[in-house]
């Protein structure tokens, strides 16, 4: 092996690389308890003993006069006590108290998130390169309005408009300067600031190890992240287009929500997963993946659509102890404020996890949104008050899991009417998983079954198309129209009916 490497390196220190270097390894057990090696002989098996590795390094050991046969036992013995101490540790019911769920059938819930709170993950001082006070980006923001509006109610130029991808920034430049252990890496993080400006300020404030560029690798960016946290620290990997989750989907689906419940809640998983959802891009850079994520027990997911959001909930997710998938829409990373009344809080504040917003008030009917469909369902909301005198209260859930129904609950007993709206594909939707728990909730309160309006069931179109594809305006219009109440004087101009959802399911479109 120690050849072969030698070897390798050489051609790579001519710069005649990559090179592959291809091991050939051998399993004397079977793959499981019921493997029982039908498949190879007693003779392979054999012949393959007599070129073990270990074997023959320790023949090599005694031949150089390294170590005694009496040394090579004695360290197999010691191992194989060691082994055996562990095993008792694993089978003592002191040590390792078997769960009754009987007796507490909710043991292994409370095992799936830590919730805990932490400022910093070490007691090191934080590697900086200069105070934030002196960041240029910091200064830049220092300058901007909070709010989309300035004092006199005139829209601010989006050139001094607070955004949403500031909300992100000072969220996690402020985390930077609090704790010592806190990491970020994805493609193109360093030097560019990001693919959507996020970072932009971050290369002048952080030394290369604390903020770097990855391979484009998935896999790798969030198995390292799991890796890292799982040895105390905190991490913020990006994965810089959601259709990608796919490349590290073992990472975020198997290990990344499952080892601190695994551990009985002694590894921590400090786990910030930024994920960006894109539009524009076609079929393969477009999608929204929110309800994969949302599927997994373990896994905290949020969507936040606002600036005031998007800072309250990174600084939740980053002074928690759970790993969080953190979604971000590319459609509005320069949108302003237009919610919280005096705009984005200059200081700390968190925003807790699970509680939707009421972003505006209505009596007639409740939309629940989840993610940047917000602001499509805000100009429905619009057009069925001025056009029909409809109207729609409008409910922002910026939080997928953990979810709190109370905010939704109460508004639909007050409307008697749900629409659920997102840019996801509406089949399989988490937009479904919330219309099923509304039905039930809520049942008395209904005067309708609660209606989705999702995206097509196709892939995602080129940009010239997206209005097709996704929910627009008049969708919420026409599925109010067909699916909960006729409006007098009013024409579809998409079809929600019974008969086109079967048609449609039928088809599989």
């Amino acid at each position: 092996m120690i050849d072969a490497y030698r070897r390798k390196l050489d051609i790579l220190a001519r710069r005649n690389g990559p090179v592959l270097l291809d091991i050939l390894t051998y399993r004397y057990s079977g793959h499981s308890p019921s493997d029982a090696s039908s498949y190879r002989s007693k003779e392979e098996v054999e012949a393959w003993q007599e070129e073990d590795s270990i074997a023959a390094f320790g023949k090599q050991l005694i031949e150089g006069g390294a170590a005694t046969r009496k040394d090579l036992d004695d360290t197999s013995k010691a191992v194989q006590a060691l082994i055996f101490d562990l095993f008792k540790l694993a089978i003592d019911e002191t040590v390792s108290p078997r769960m009754d769920l009987a007796a507490d059938p909710e043991k292994i819930g409370r095992m799936i998130f830590s919730n805990g709170s932490v400022d910093s993950m070490s007691a090191a001082k934080p590697e900086v390169l200069h105070p934030m006070s002196e960041n240029p980006r910091v200064k830049q923001i220092a300058g901007k309005e909070r709010f989309i509006t300035d004092k006199d109610g005139k829209p601010v130029s989006k050139m001094k408009q607070y955004q949403l991808r500031d909300g992100i920034f000072e969220a996690i430049v402020d985390r930077f300067y609090k704790d010592a252990s806190l990491v970020a890496y994805g493609e193109e993080n360093r030097d560019w600031g990001g693919a959507f400006a996020v970072y932009r300020g971050l290369t002048e404030a952080l030394p290369y190890h604390r903020l770097f560029n990855s391979p484009i690798s998935e896999a790798s960016i969030v198995g390292t992240a799991i890796g890292y946290a799982m040895c105390g620290g905190r991490v913020i990997p990006e994965i810089m287009y959601c259709d990608f989750l796919g490349r590290c989907g073992d990472e975020v689906f198997n290990q990344m929500p499952k080892w601190q419940a695994m551990s009985g809640n002694v590894i921590k998983m400090p786990v910030v997963l930024r994920v960006s959802v894109g539009s524009k891009y076609g079929a393969q850079h477009s999608q929204d993946w929110t309800s994969l994520v949302a599927h997994i027990p373990g896994l905290k997911v949020v969507f936040p659509v606002t600036p005031y959001d998007a800072k309250g909930l990174m600084n939740s997710a980053l002074q928690g102890t759970d790993p969080v998938i953190y979604f971000e829409s590319q459609r509005i990373y320069e949108i302003g404020e237009q919610f919280h009344e005096g705009g984005v809080p200059e200081g700390y504040y968190e925003i807790p996890f699970g509680e939707p917003d009421v972003k505006r008030a209505g009596s007639d009917v409740t939309i629940l949104t989840i993610g940047s469909t917000l602001y499509t369902a805000l100009k429905a909301a619009d057009r069925m008050q001025e056009k029909y005198g409809i109207g729609a209260e409008v409910i922002d859930a910026r939080s997928l899991v953990p979810f709190n129904y109370e905010t939704v609950l109460k508004s639909v007993k007050k409307t008697g009417k749900i629409m659920l709206a997102s840019d996801a594909n509406a089949r399989g939707s988490f937009l479904n998983e919330l219309a099923r728990n509304i039905t039930e909730l809520a049942f008395d309160d209904l005067d309708a079954p609660p209606v989705v309006v999702g995206s097509r069931n196709w892939i995602t179109p080129c940009y010239e198309l997206e209005d097709a594809f996704f929910p627009q305006p008049d969708w919420f219009i026409d599925a109010y129209h067909e699916k909960i109440a006729p409006i007098a004087g009013h024409v579809p101009t998409r079809n929600f009916t019974d008969a086109e959802q079967v048609r449609r399911a039928k088809e599989g479109v």
